[in-house]
C-alpha cells in the first residue's frame, strides 16, 4: 500500500469504483478501504467526493499514459511510436475491466470526470511529444515551417480522441493504423517515410 496518504486515497477510490461503481462509492467506503479517517479524505479532497472521484479518473489515466510510453518507449522514430501507440492504447482500453464496467453501467457518471480530466491529459501527451517532433526536427524529417507546440498540440488531440472512438480506423489492423498515423496524424508534420529528407 503507498504511503502517501493522497496516494492512497486515490488507490482506495479506484477499488472501491472497480468494487461498487462510481455512483455507489462514498467517502465512507474510501477512507475505510485507504486505511484513514474520513476527516483526512476530507483535509486532503477538500472539494469532497466530487473532487475524490475526479481526481482519481485523472490519477488511472496518468498510470495509463505511463504504461503506453513505456510500451513505444523503444520505437525507431515518432511514426513508429505513434503506430504502436494507438494499437496498445485501444487495446489496453477495451481489456480494462474497470474502465469497461463503468461505461456500460455508469456512463452518465463517468464521461463529464473524463471531460473535466481531459486537459491534464492533453498536456501530458503535448509534453511527451514535444521532445519527439524535435528530435524528428533534429533528424531532418520535421517539414520546414512546422511549429512544434502546434503539432504536439494537434497530435495529441487527435490521439485521444482515436483511442477512445477510431471511427473508421481498425487499430488492431496494422496496415490500417500505418496509414492513419502516416497520411492522417503526420500529413503536414513529417516528412512521408518514402520520400527523400
Amino acid at each position: 500500500m503507498a504511503t502517501d496518504p493522497r496516494e492512497r486515497v486515490l488507490a482506495g477510490t479506484y477499488a472501491c469504483a472497480a468494487r461498487f461503481g462510481l455512483g455507489k462509492t462514498t467517502i465512507d467506503d474510501v477512507a475505510r478501504e485507504a486505511g484513514i479517517s474520513r476527516a483526512t479524505v476530507y483535509r486532503l479532497f477538500p472539494g469532497g467526493r466530487e473532487q475524490v472521484l475526479r481526481e482519481t479518473v485523472g490519477w488511472e489515466m496518468n498510470h495509463f499514459f505511463v504504461r503506453l510510453a513505456d510500451a513505444v518507449a523503444d520505437g525507431p522514430d515518432f511514426a513508429n511510436r505513434l503506430e504502436r501507440a494507438l494499437a496498445f492504447a485501444r487495446r489496453a482500453v477495451l481489456e480494462h475491466a474497470v474502465l469497461q464496467k463503468v461505461l456500460a453501467s455508469e456512463p452518465d457518471v463517468l464521461l463529464p470526470l473524463l471531460t473535466v480530466e481531459q486537459h491534464r491529459v492533453l498536456r501530458y501527451i503535448r509534453e511527451y511529444i514535444g521532445p519527439l517532433l524535435e528530435a524528428e526536427r533534429e533528424a531532418g524529417r520535421l517539414l520546414s515551417g512546422v511549429d512544434v507546440d502546434a503539432a504536439a498540440d494537434h497530435v495529441a488531440r487527435l490521439l485521444l480522441s482515436l483511442i477512445g472512438t477510431p471511427g473508421r480506423w481498425d487499430l488492431a489492423d496494422p496496415d490500417d493504423v500505418r496509414d492513419l498515423v502516416r497520411n492522417e496524424l503526420l500529413g503536414g508534420i513529417v516528412v512521408a517515410a518514402d520520400t527523400p529528407g
